[in-house]
């Protein structure tokens, strides 16, 4: 077996194709067992606090099929709460197992709490991390994979090999420090290097094969930059992102901003027995000067590469970065999940039940620099939004307290703090419109969902520009980009109920209050009386905290 930064590369078995008029498929049930700890590392030649899981940075492979359980006990002994979420896991009607602050009760130092969750019609590259008091900054991620059930064969052909790469900016600072600097000024300086799998420049390495295909699995799990990824001397063949197989396209280099997930097919070189190339991750509309810099080495030769690593693109070229998005399309041909089409849900023909407009931005609240989306900079309670709206505890959160349009004292940069919940009702066809007034990209997540990207532009939405909209084969994802001074918009199905956190995916600007709650509301009233169809009941193990400690 290959290793990478020693971790196993294991060959991808791919499944066969098997036509039936009904088929059966069983759930396999995994378990895993986590310690979440502080270990003091030397990553960029500075010591850190880094967050590491079973003693690894990044943590462990969590991995299953289609429909498998996962189970996942984590033992938080760090200093201070503890939270993971799994950043583009849909958990299926289970927003109690999501881990963010909104619907779960932080493990405490010293405990643990087990995680447990289907991934129901699900595929694709994704990655956790910890969701509390930037933690991020600090580690504690790692690689998820879903792949599919035998029953659904991928659209493409099997490759030999299934690698995980991690690309991230990084702070030498403490996480104190970092959270220190963003009460104070709202703001961070500009990271102090990029990571590749968690290694500083030229530590990290991928170990080819001659004449053999790798499949990459590249995620963003930064703080704030954009990164652009490539292999000199190698073209990416895009097949999935997020858990949508994508029209098969060559890209010599792939912009993959905060947050966001790709799947690419690299065909090793033919008789290269011994050689090294270049791989990079490179900063996107950003003026910081590190890169990510590691290799791609043929047969674990060790010396440098022929060439000179070639320049990286322009760093605010919009327009190349606007074209190489436009051709990123969901293959309506295949199936993901299920045996069926993804084109067979005409997204395009559904009537839109509701627009929501929401423009993040930098503002004052009290004097001090927060972030708000239309005018509100979110808060957290110290009681789980979703514990109350389970328990009906009151003065915990009210609807209406956010506009859906963003509002003219609001565009006077002044805004106030509060519990930001939208209510939705399940099965509404939602449209979310983002806005962009700032000069950085900003990207958008939706816990529990994805959407149909269907428009970009520039400037500042309206209606007209619904007729430019791609209503036949918009990528379905749940991570998007808004660039600078611009707009996207988002179809989405709220078919999935619960408490759902909708947030920047910036840390820096969530940190800051850049985020609200969906709440998708079923026909019952009376939670004691929601469909387990619909909704997985409260888990026998939830952790009280808050107004419902003593429930």
């Amino acid at each position: 077996m290959k290793t990478v930064n020693g971790t196993v590369a294991l060959p991808l078995v791919c499944s066969l194709i098997v036509l039936s008029l009904f088929v059966c498929v069983s759930s396999e049930e995994r378990f895993y067992d986590w310690t979440v700890s502080f270990s003091t590392r030397s990553i960029l030649g500075v010591e850190k606090k880094v967050i590491v899981i079973n003693d690894q940075f990044p943590g462990p492979l969590l991995n299953g099929s289609t429909n498998d359980v996962l189970n996942v006990n984590i033992h938080n002994n760090l200093d201070e709460p503890f939270l993971m979420s799994w950043n583009g896991v849909q958990l299926r009607g289970s927003s109690w197992q999501d881990g963010v602050q909104g619907t779960n009760c932080p493990i405490p130092p010293g405990k643990n709490w087990t995680y447990s969750f289907q991934l129901k019609d699900q595929i694709g590259s994704y990655f956790y991390f910890p969701s509390l008091h930037l933690h991020k900054a600090a580690g504690g991620y790692g690689p998820i994979r879903i792949y599919n059930t035998p029953v659904v064969h991928p659209p493409f052909p099997c490759p030999d090999y299934d690698l995980d790469i991690l690309i991230s900016d990084w702070y030498t600072e403490d996480i104190q420090v970092l959270r220190e600097s963003l009460d104070r000024t709202g703001m961070l300086k500009f990271p102090h290097g990029i990571l590749i799998n968690g290694h500083g420049p030229e530590q990290a390495s991928l170990d080819f094969q001659p004449g053999k295909t790798y499949m990459l699995r590249i995620s963003n799990v930064g703080i704030k930059t954009s990164l652009n990824f490539r292999i000199q001397g190698h073209n990416m063949t895009l097949v999935e992102t997020e858990g949508s197989y994508t029209v098969k396209h060559d890209f010599d280099n792939l912009d993959i901003h905060v947050g966001q997930s790709y799947s690419v097919m690299v065909k090793a070189l033919e008789h290269k027995n011994g050689a090294s190339y270049y791989m990079s991750a490179s900063p996107r509309f950003s003026l910081m000067q590190a890169s990510g810099i590691g290799f791609v080495r043929y047969n674990q030769f060790r010396g440098n590469p022929g060439t000179p690593l070639s320049k990286s693109p322009l760093k605010f070229d919009l327009l190349a970065s606007w074209v190489q998005i436009k051709n990123i399309r969901v293959d309506v041909a295949v199936g993901a999940a299920r045996p069926n089409p993804q084109g067979s849900f005409h997204y395009g023909r559904i009537n839109v039940t509701r627009t929501i407009v929401l423009e993040g931005k930098m503002a004052r609240v009290y004097g001090k620099p927060r972030y708000a989306i239309n005018g509100v900079s979110f808060v957290y309670p110290d009681t789980p939004l979703k514990l109350a709206d389970h328990f009906n505890i009151s003065g915990v959160y009210e609807l209406g307290t956010i506009p859906e349009m963003p509002h003219f004292t609001y565009r006077l940069l002044l805004a106030r703090p509060g519990v930001s919940v939208i209510q939705t009702n399940l099965h509404d066809f939602t449209q979310i419109v983002f806005h962009n007034p700032l000069r950085s990209v900003q990207t958008w997540h939706l816990d529990g969902y994805n959407f149909f990207v269907v428009g970009m532009g520039p400037g500042i939405w309206s209606a007209l520009d619904m007729r430019s909209y791609n209503l036949k084969d918009a990528v379905y994802r749940s991570t998007v980009q808004v660039y600078p001074y611009s707009w996207t918009a988002v179809y989405v199905a709220m078919d999935n109920e619960g408490m759902w956190n909708l947030r920047s995916g910036n840390a820096d600007q969530r940190y800051l209050g850049q985020e609200l709650y969906i709440k998708v509301k079923g026909p019952e009233d009376d939670p004691s009386k929601i469909s387990p169809r619909d909704e997985a009941p409260i888990p026998a193990n939830v952790i009280k905290c808050g107004k419902a400690a003593q429930l």
